[in-house]
């Protein structure tokens, strides 16, 4: 889901110096591509377009490059069906309100309850975790999945509402989309070549809006600023919600950030509250839905701290599904699209996140201590205790990231910062204050620990004006989106100081205006807009999920794009979504030979209604609404996803 406000608390500026035509061109001119308003109609590389070696890592040698892409590509277009290509074979494997428990009740769509929506698959699947449980014959056959429930496309989710929706929902309903929103873990098995549910599985669980609790550890637990009418000692949470991207941990763990929570709050605090300024920089409350005219605690008015136990990273232990999910607030508070993780060399532990809000930032934490490979136990903690930083990019190519420390700097009492929570509970308000650089909505970033880079998507960001265009940013507007991809020196993800380059600014080559950048090898189909998550497969190769872009005038999908020599900055279309839906996930098995695709909101187009979605995929049973679904596509000759 998609925030149309914006971060109106910083002016972004080129510097004071260079003109913004020589910084975007100094930071071009150091990459081999020429973008197509150079030559309308046309796909141009300059000679040399070859891109850095990958440091030793993946292959040993520190300049062996992934293998190339295999697959024929699928054409662009738009219809109610998804698309693979050719020898590759797609299975629905989970769809809205499936099973996840022996005795769960069947999915029936006219009459739902929160009871029922407990025990099936949540709305709106996003981010995808795979956790192993077993080794088999060097294949992995069983595993967790852990799927994020971002929010509820109300309008398609419930018969009769007409055009009223959201303010005339009855408290039932309500309650039906807070049990649909957080995140399920499941455990599927491969037999035979196809994935399937364990319905009898332990590790089964769902993880709710309403009903599960929630621990508050770090740096802000049990601050007053937490503390509600529910919870006087600010240390439990009823639930997360607004799960959009998220992470599991190198001990197994999944993580579910907390994304657009602004928009699940109705009321108003008076102007002098001390939380109003608080509430304004995060867009609270944004009025999305109506919780909060049936639970007081979703009305700001009657509990105005409860915005701030939202907009954390929630970590899960999968293997205990009786353990109490957790809220670490070490990691900030913000619109967290993702909270990828990667160890570092010296074994500390380093998650990347973006704020996706147009003019917002992106982060990267680091735990003070290192991982224990060999003692779980001793990773339970780990993300208490770190430094979290804030990205400013510079014109020559730096990063700079900035420590997000009380005391350090602007970050004091004279600026309202009492405590390390303060500045947490208001990462955002203290990111500005250090003068990180505003992006165009940082959704997704994935660290590839095979060659120590990793890689940003930059959805789109209408709203910035060719004024406010910058090195890192450097269209406006930008209705594309691009990519970067940042090198940390050494491998080392714990640097504070990286380097970074754009790997492709987004949209048609052949419309000039457009300033896209693509190598000269990608074809009609291979082009792309607003990027949104990411993988890198087990071969060092990146796939690019879109959400947005229909507005080309082809559905949103998966794309593979080259990242390495001649073949740099190459897409080729490889899923396409029915008409409606965003891609997210998306999650390699990790052999290689499965790839686990959650589809969106399908059938969510302009005026679209339960009554008359614009498709009923992936049921297409007449009076049977279109149902969100995670989808395993893998090789007809079970050979390499593709290779």
């Amino acid at each position: 889901m998609v925030d149309d406000s914006e971060n109106t608390s910083v002016n972004p500026r080129v510097g004071d110096t260079d003109t913004l035509a020589e910084v975007v061109e100094r930071r071009f001119s150091r990459r081999g591509f020429i973008g197509a308003s150079a030559l309308a109609g046309s796909y141009l590389a300059l000679a040399g377009c070859t891109g850095p070696a990958r440091p030793a890592g993946r292959g040993g040698s520190g300049t062996e490059a992934p293998p190339a892409f295999g697959f024929t590509e699928i054409p662009r277009g738009m219809d109610t069906t998804h698309h693979v290509p050719n020898g590759y074979r797609s299975d629905v494997l989970l769809r809205w309100g499936d099973a996840l428990f022996p005795g769960a009740p069947e999915f029936d769509a006219g009459a739902q309850t929160a009871a029922a929506q407990r025990l099936q698959f949540g709305y709106n699947n996003d981010f995808i975790g795979y956790v192993p449980l077993t080794l088999d014959a060097g294949q992995q056959n069983r595993a967790l999945l852990c799927v994020n429930h971002e929010y509820t496309t109300t309008a398609l989710m419930f018969p009769g509402l007409g055009d009223e929706w959201p303010r005339r929902l009855t408290r039932e309903q309500v309650e039906v989309e807070m049990a649909a929103h957080g995140g399920s873990v499941v455990e599927v098995v491969r037999e035979e070549g196809r994935w399937r549910v364990v319905l009898d599985s332990p590790y089964n669980r769902r993880v709710c809006a309403d009903g599960t609790p929630m621990r508050v550890s770090g740096p802000a637990a049990g601050h007053p600023r937490l503390r509600t009418t529910e919870d006087p000692q600010g240390r439990t949470v009823a639930g997360t919600m607004n799960n959009c991207a998220g992470g599991v941990t190198p001990w197994g763990t999944y993580l579910m950030a907390e994304e657009n929570f602004n928009g699940n709050f109705l009321g108003q605090v008076p102007e002098h509250h001390p939380e109003a300024d608080n509430h304004a920089r995060y867009g609270v409350p944004g009025r999305w839905y109506d919780w909060g005219r049936h639970f007081d605690r979703f009305d700001v008015g009657q509990e105005p701290n409860e915005p701030n136990r939202y907009g954390w990273v929630v970590e899960v232990d999968v293997m205990d599904p009786d353990s109490v999910p957790v809220k670490r607030t070490a990691l900030g508070r913000f619109k967290h699209e993702g909270a990828e993780s990667v160890v570092a060399p010296d074994g500390r532990v380093v998650l990347y996140m973006g704020d996706d809000q147009r003019f917002d930032y992106l982060y990267k934490f680091v735990t003070r201590r290192a991982y224990s490979p060999h003692d779980r136990q001793a990773n339970r903690d780990l993300l208490d205790d770190g430094v979290l930083h804030v990205a400013r990019f510079d014109a020559d190519g730096d990063i700079d990231w900035l420590p997000l420390v009380h005391g350090q700097g602007p970050l004091n009492a004279d600026n309202g910062f009492h405590t390390q929570a303060d500045v947490l509970i208001e990462t955002r308000r203290a990111a500005d204050l250090l003068g990180a650089t505003p992006m165009d909505r940082p959704e997704d970033v994935e660290p590839d620990p095979g060659s120590g880079k990793a890689y940003v998507m930059l959805t789109n960001n209408h709203q910035r004006t060719p004024e406010q265009a910058d090195a890192a940013n450097p269209r406006g507007p930008n209705l594309s989106g691009h990519i970067i991809e940042i090198t940390e020196p050494g491998g080392d993800f714990a640097a504070t100081r990286s380097r970074w380059d754009i790997l492709v600014r987004c949209g048609n080559p052949a419309v000039p205006d457009e300033g896209a950048t693509w190598n000269h090898a990608t074809t009609e189909h291979g082009w792309f807009g607003s990027p949104d998550n990411a993988a890198i497969d087990p071969q060092g190769r990146l796939w690019v999920a879109t959400d947005g872009n229909d507005k080309t005038g082809a559905a949103d999908g998966i794309w593979a794009l080259e990242t390495d020599g001649e073949r740099r900055g190459t897409g080729r279309a490889f899923f396409r979504a029915p008409v409606g839906a965003e891609v997210c996930g998306p999650r390699f098995a990790p052999d290689g030979r499965s790839l686990f695709l959650a589809v969106q909101h399908p059938g969510d187009a302009d005026g679209a209604r339960f009554e008359r979605p614009a498709t009923r995929w992936p049921d297409f049973v007449e009076d049977r609404p279109p149902r969100p679904s995670v989808v395993v596509v893998t090789r007809e000759d079970g050979g390499t996803v593709g290779s």
